[in-house]
């Protein structure tokens, strides 16, 4: 089996390389934190990629349960169709709605499973994954019968650190930090997407880039999506560089900031700022 590796399009630092082919090997789960936008998702996908695996993915919301990753339980549909007179009422069987977990135990072959941003589900989602993470299977009360993987999966979970999880959860983890990428390494992500990009475009795009991300104050700082989001704007519009570049240490607010403030808090603290910058001037 392949391990994994940077590609092309992921750059990815020497540290997650071995965390992720750790925990494939450890048969662990892969917790991995960072902030929004810094690639956490996007790995799921280059794992199961580089593994050849199949992936299934389950984004979590504030609503979602740990049961509906194994299964759920359709009463209102039996119910309507007992009253229609319908024989599959009499198969319980039929009114099971496999969850993600389940799709995955039954695969023919391996899968990634991306559990995506675990944090945002009750305190007690994690909690009630434990078992069937640990051991692999579960058991289905309805039709009394446990389902045990074929094949175990490579399961990566994300979180944004909304909120902590619990140590059991974490103990059974194998567990990555990413961190913020640095220039020298934001530089090589940059050409991994846009290689025709014009050298001092992006220089200058960077310049601008890591200043407002050093900006005290702000709400939401830019991050690796919100970057090259803003590069492809840029060079859509075919922006000159000169409206990148300033020779004097004041903040102003870029062109096609849209792509890299994401509230109205932050854009009013760059109007302010900008406004002062220039009455100071």
């Amino acid at each position: 089996m392949a391990g994994f590796k940077s590609t092309e399009r992921y750059i990815a630092s020497r540290d997650l390389e071995v965390a992720v082919n750790a925990a494939v090997t450890l048969q662990r789960p892969l917790l991995v934190k960072g902030e929004p936008g810094t690639g956490k998702t996007v790995l799921a996908h280059e794992v199961a990629g580089a593994l050849g695996y199949p992936l299934i993915e389950w984004h979590i919301k504030s609503t979602t349960k740990a049961q509906q990753g194994l299964y759920e339980y359709d009463a209102v549909s039996r119910l309507r169709d007992g009253q229609l007179g319908d024989e599959r009422v009499h198969d319980i069987g039929n009114y099971i709605v496999r969850g993600k977990l389940w799709e995955a135990f039954e695969a023919d072959a391996p899968v990634v499973v991306l559990i995506d941003e675990v944090d945002k589900a009750d305190i007690e989602f994690p909690n009630d994954l434990l078992l069937e993470l640990d051991r692999m299977q579960f058991f289905v009360y309805e039709t009394r019968k446990t389902i045990v993987a074929t094949h175990r999966p490579v399961v990566i979970i994300t979180s944004n650190n909304e909120k902590e999880l619990p140590d059991a959860f974490l103990r059974r983890c194998f567990f990555h930090y990413i961190r913020f990428p640095d220039r020298e390494t934001m530089e090589r992500i940059v050409q991994a997407h846009y290689p025709d990009i014009k050298k001092d475009l992006a220089r200058e795009a960077l310049n601008v880039f890591f200043q407002v991300r050093e900006v005290p104050g702000l709400k939401k700082k830019p991050a690796t999506s919100e970057l090259l989001d803003w590069l492809k704007l840029l060079m859509v519009e075919d922006m000159p560089v000169e409206t990148l570049r300033s020779n004097e240490k004041q903040v102003v607010i870029p062109p096609l900031y849209g792509a890299l403030l994401k509230n109205e808090q932050d854009v009013h603290l760059f109007e302010r700022l900008a406004f002062l910058a220039r009455r100071g001037g």
